[in-house]
């Protein structure tokens, strides 16, 4: 566990900083350039080119073998940030551990192949046809896949009573500490969401989970993350979150630093989701 949290840190000290793509452009693309590096250590990287404007993006994608020729598990985090912050846990920590997992699945295949990709332009406010994950998901052209995982905000956790806040409503079903992972998928997805849930407590971490009907609509803030894109073309697809700005009063500020963020937490977390998803 000392040696993953060790490379969590390592990844997160590259990854948070500004790197918005239009006023941090040095840092976008330092951070472009590292993600492909590291997954270049584990199979061919492939580059999905999208334009806006006048700018080529890039979401960056690295597949790994399963054990079993099936369609593929698609693991996504954005690389990205909003102007004017680290983004640390928004969203270095999703790619901190989708790099993680690149090590992992190489090492040792799960039962289906795994298609990890890092998307760009998240976080930018225009319309969402422009958005990596949206542009990816179009390109796919209705690929089969056996599920769809957003990492959206993976590092922040406070034990204190009322640290967290939720939608209208769902106070009443869930914890009101902010010491818990959260599972955010549509109908499809239940199965998963309880088998996956199952599997990250054995990791000694909290872990929630919450359908969402109607593509989101009934819940916006659920729809908040690389996952509606997913959604909205009918594939199963989940979110994996420590729920933002519900519980983070660093999100989307300049505080969104590495020293906020809970190492053990994100550690376990990391553990969890792998060895969940290789017993899917």
């Amino acid at each position: 566990m000392q040696n993953l949290t060790a490379r969590l840190r390592s990844h997160l000290e590259e990854i948070a900083r500004d790197r918005d793509p239009y006023f941090a452009t040095q840092g976008h693309f330092y951070v472009q350039q590292y993600i492909r590096e590291q997954f270049s250590q584990y199979g061919t990287v492939e580059s999905h080119a999208f334009q806006v404007g006048r700018k080529t993006h890039y979401n960056w994608i690295l597949n790994l073998p399963g054990q079993q020729k099936k369609p593929p598990i698609l693991i996504g985090a954005h690389y990205d940030a909003v102007p004017n912050s680290p983004g640390a846990d928004d969203n270095a920590t999703g790619v901190a551990v989708l790099l993680e997992m690149a090590k992992a699945f190489s090492e040792k295949s799960a039962r289906y192949p795994i298609r990890l990709i890092a998307f760009d332009l998240e976080e930018i406010f225009t319309q969402s046809d422009t958005f990596g994950n949206t542009q990816y998901a179009i390109s796919l052209n209705g690929e089969p896949l056996r599920l769809m995982i957003a990492l959206e905000m993976l590092g922040y956790c406070n034990h204190e009573r009322n640290s967290q806040r939720y939608p209208a409503g769902l106070e009443k079903f869930y914890p009101d500490q902010g010491n818990f992972i959260a599972l955010i998928g549509n109908i499809p997805t239940v199965p998963d969401l309880i088998r996956l849930s199952r599997s990250i407590r054995q990791s000694q971490v909290g872990c929630e989970w919450l359908p969402a009907g109607m593509r989101g609509k009934i819940v916006p803030d659920t729809r908040r993350g690389d996952h509606a894109a997913f959604w909205d073309r009918g594939y199963r697809a989940l979110m994996v979150t420590d729920t933002a700005n519900l519980r983070n009063p660093h999100y989307h500020r300049s505080s969104d630093r590495i020293e906020t963020l809970d190492f053990d937490f994100l550690t376990r977390v990391c553990q969890g989701l792998i060895s969940a998803i290789q017993a899917l």
